[in-house]
């Protein structure tokens, strides 16, 4: 008899910061490298930071509203209340980095790379993945209206005790994607489930979508 298929979860890694210094934000600018700097109840609204390095870095109660982060990394990076109605980090790399107690509006990651990454606590609006490379990604007790995941490459992501209002996956790739905690409203672009794990429950919830995804007509 064959194995039973089993979903693998993310593998996220301990961030452990050394000792910090504060930032000198006046003196940010784009393509910049900043190492080990703490950044607290600063202002980064409307500041072009693209291309720009953060590692080992920290940044709590930040307001980002409209900052331009396109291209930027984030290292072995702690991000604790984050707030910005719109965010532009296009094309972003994120590695070992949390996210947590957090609310984004707008936020553009399409073409980004995010690999051991956690997200906790945090009221998402639209989220743009679209095109991304996820591995090793854990979403817990989130509140997503709108996840844009069309065309994304996913391994080993997973949705703890997360609501996601409309999640698009049309032509995503994935593996290791556990959908089971996820209190789902709509889906987009069903063949793009493929490689995901649902609940019985959720695919009986579902049923009358996937049949008029597949044309079917259901008489009783």
């Amino acid at each position: 008899m064959a194995p039973t298929p089993r979903t693998l979860a993310p593998r996220i890694d301990r961030i452990r910061l050394p000792e910090l210094i504060d930032a000198d934000v006046d003196s940010l600018e784009p393509h910049d490298s900043r190492d080990a700097e703490s950044f607290a109840g600063v202002d980064l609204v409307g500041r072009d930071l693209q291309g720009t390095t953060f590692s080992e870095c920290a940044f709590v109660d930040v307001s980002a509203h409209e900052a331009d982060l396109r291209s930027a990394t984030f290292l072995d990076t702690v991000i604790e209340r984050l707030n910005a109605p719109i965010l532009s980090a296009a094309r972003s790399r994120f590695r070992d980095v949390s996210l947590d107690s957090s609310r984004l509006g707008s936020a553009e990651f399409y073409d980004a790379s995010w690999q051991s990454v956690h997200i906790a606590n945090c009221k998402l609006g639209f989220v743009n993945l679209r095109g991304a490379h996820l591995k090793d990604v854990l979403f817990t007790d989130c509140t997503i209206d709108e996840l844009d995941l069309g065309g994304v490459k996913a391994d080993r992501v997973s949705f703890a005790g997360t609501r996601i209002g409309t999640i698009d996956l049309t032509h995503a790739e994935l593996k290791n994607v556990d959908l089971r905690a996820v209190d789902l409203r709509r889906i987009v672009g069903l063949p793009g489930l493929k490689g995901a794990t649902l609940t019985s429950e959720q695919v009986a919830e579902l049923a009358a979508l996937f049949a008029d995804q597949l044309g079917i007509t259901v008489e009783d």
